[in-house]
């Protein structure tokens, strides 16, 4: 290439800066930006836009995606220290908060201080089955499950489901399956958290 103009048209900076260039052409790059200040200059402004269009296409996980991942890191560290495996009992219609009490009065099955919106403690998990013990401070987002079945069975507080085009008063002790394919969100109608057990079965 004859003049630095050619250099920084050659689409080799772009390259540079998503880490695609050759060895080859990396020592061209960092040859000629030591070299010409407008080829440094160059290559920072690619950074900066590759750096505003990653911001900008971003998609924002839900927050439950943080909840389930830090729940399951601490079901996984309980089984390391010794914790041993078990299977709760399936919520159903016919579930009752006592059937949970082993687990709901471990002294360690609490709400932290810092928790954020949403907090879980795993309970039960199986290929086909994750049980665990959740709190909801004010609101879930919208949410919407077409491989998995989502049960609840309310232990305290109380809070509305909104299911599709219909709204239910749920309260300790009351029972709520998520039919498939529907949005829903949960809004918590009292002063404190609402606590569930929460059942997901994958769909066979």
């Amino acid at each position: 290439m004859n003049t630095v103009a050619e250099f920084i048209e050659s689409g080799i900076l772009e390259l540079y800066v998503m880490g695609a260039a050759s060895e080859e052409d990396v020592l061209a790059v960092e040859k000629m930006a030591a070299a010409y200040p407008e080829v440094k200059q160059e290559i920072e402004q690619i950074s900066l836009a590759m750096e505003h269009y990653a911001q900008a296409s971003a998609i924002k996980p839900r927050s439950t995606v943080k909840t389930l991942v830090m729940a399951t890191v601490d079901y996984l560290e309980r089984m390391k220290q010794g914790e041993l495996p078990e299977s709760p009992p399936a919520v159903t219609p016919n579930s009752r908060i006592s059937d949970y009490g082993k687990w709901l009065d471990d002294p360690k099955a609490i709400l932290p201080a810092d928790a954020d919106q949403i907090h879980a403690r795993i309970i039960g998990y199986t290929p086909t089955a994750t049980t665990a013990i959740v709190w909801v401070r004010h609101q879930t987002e919208e949410e919407l499950h077409h491989d998995e079945y989502e049960r609840f069975l309310i232990v305290e507080g109380t809070c509305l489901m909104r299911a599709g085009e219909e709204t239910y008063n749920l309260v300790a002790g009351d029972y709520f399956a998520v039919p498939l394919h529907t949005p829903h969100q949960l809004t918590v109608t009292s002063a404190s958290p609402c606590k569930a057990i929460l059942q997901r079965l994958s769909v066979e």
